[in-house]
């Protein structure tokens, strides 16, 4: 059953207590930065005027997540479509206070009328030696955003049943010289640009989608290239 955004939130919370598993394949080769910690804020919410336009029979056509497209200018993960985040500072009192802060710079929501839901385990990224910790927020009072135009050129609330639409699903692949990555991949729709959200955005939310029992089968064999 569709349900309502209520029951979108109780299924979040239930599978944050059980857990379930991400299956993260590395999409690169090891970079050469020192380690560090970050995270990243996977927010969901109820759009109150743009709702899905492929309705989904798991979620209410309402529900969103946000989503931002980085910078071309930045040297690490440049143009792709990614959560919210970024590293660890000093007076961050912990992931979930950077994932906040993070996403409050990035997009301009207000981090008040976010509620935090609960953390995924904590995921390596090879290419940017980045150990990064997921977040899962509820926007209770959602505010106005818009990109920073430092880090993220564009902010995105695309509705989850777009996203979980088989249409929209398919495998991205990655030839980086003697190496192929492939990894879960989504399609967005003309009106976000029809962007290819892959990589590590694309993987941890096909799982997070499997892991809540939101996702429909699809058709692994579709391809999505990636060019870089």
């Amino acid at each position: 059953m569709r349900g309502t955004t209520s029951d979108a939130r109780a299924d979040i919370e239930a599978a944050l207590r059980t857990g379930f598993d991400i299956g993260y394949t590395p999409q690169g080769g090891p970079g050469d930065r020192p380690l560090r910690r970050s995270a990243v804020l996977i927010l969901f919410g109820a759009l109150d005027a743009v709702p899905a336009t492929s309705p989904s029979a798991r979620v209410p056509r309402e529900l969103d997540v946000l989503l931002t497209r980085r910078s071309d200018r930045l040297r690490h993960h440049p143009g792709q479509i990614a959560f919210p985040g970024g590293g660890v500072e000093p007076g961050d009192a912990d992931l979930a206070a950077t994932a906040l802060r993070e996403a409050g710079e990035e997009t301009g929501l207000d981090p008040a009328g976010v509620d935090v839901l609960g953390e995924l385990p904590a995921i390596h990224i090879p290419v940017s030696n980045n150990l990064v910790t997921p977040v899962v927020g509820w926007w209770r009072l959602p505010s106005e955003v818009a990109a920073d135009h430092a880090e993220s050129v564009e902010v995105f609330r695309v509705p989850v049943a777009e996203l979980l639409d088989p249409a929209a699903r398919g495998t991205s692949v990655l030839r980086d010289r003697a190496h192929t990555f492939r990894g879960a991949a989504f399609e967005l729709g003309p009106r976000f640009g029809g962007h290819i959200v892959w990589g590590f955005t694309g993987i941890l939310l096909s799982s997070v989608f499997e892991g809540l029992g939101w996702a429909p089968p699809w058709d692994a064999s579709r391809i999505f290239p990636i060019e870089r």
